[in-house]
């Protein structure tokens, strides 16, 4: 394998279909390259003192749902992967803030490459809730590849005999 390319690929998930778009390229990636790919979901934690009056045990009941519901993610996302010839060497679910735990993750498994979606949030979205994807490219100390375009084919990309995707609608940042 070129020593330029990853070794190993961390996929971040949220099921989205931008997600998913990242999931395809990088098994694409995986595929041509022999990377290994880590998937990642990160769950929020729920603050107890939002909800008042649940019991102990309808909160136990929400969290093995939750954690249930983002394992079968994971399970499927890996499913997906290996059907299209890429090798998942593991699936993590972390909880915790989003960018944290992706970036976190990323240094623990000395990834060189971080591949995951963006839903395209507008100015106001993104300045009330936070973007996962700026805040990833902003902070990682690994390339970042940040797709787009949901569910729709993405284009084929053919570079130095490595087939590749890319969609139509490329999303860059630059760290500051």
């Amino acid at each position: 394998m070129n020593e330029s390319l990853p070794k190993k690929i961390l996929l971040a998930t949220d099921g989205s279909e931008d997600a998913i778009l990242a999931a395809r390229a990088a098994t694409d990636l995986c595929a041509a390259t022999g990377s290994e790919v880590h998937v990642v979901h990160a769950l929020q934690p729920l603050p107890r003192y939002a909800y008042p009056g649940v019991t102990a045990e309808v909160y136990s009941r929400v969290l093995e749902v939750r954690e249930g519901a983002a394992r079968d993610q994971l399970d499927e996302q890996k499913r997906r992967i290996d059907e299209g010839g890429g090798k998942v060497a593991e699936v993590h679910l972390r909880s915790g803030p989003a960018v944290d735990e992706i970036l976190e993750l990323a240094e623990e498994l000395e990834a060189g490459l971080i591949v995951m979606g963006s839903r395209g949030m507008g100015l106001v979205e993104r300045v009330v809730i936070g973007s996962v994807s700026e805040g990833v490219v902003h902070d990682a100390s690994c390339p970042v590849l940040v797709l787009r375009g949901g569910e729709a084919e993405p284009k084929p990309m053919l570079k130095e005999g490595v087939s590749s995707t890319c969609t139509s609608t490329p999303v860059s940042s630059t760290a500051g």
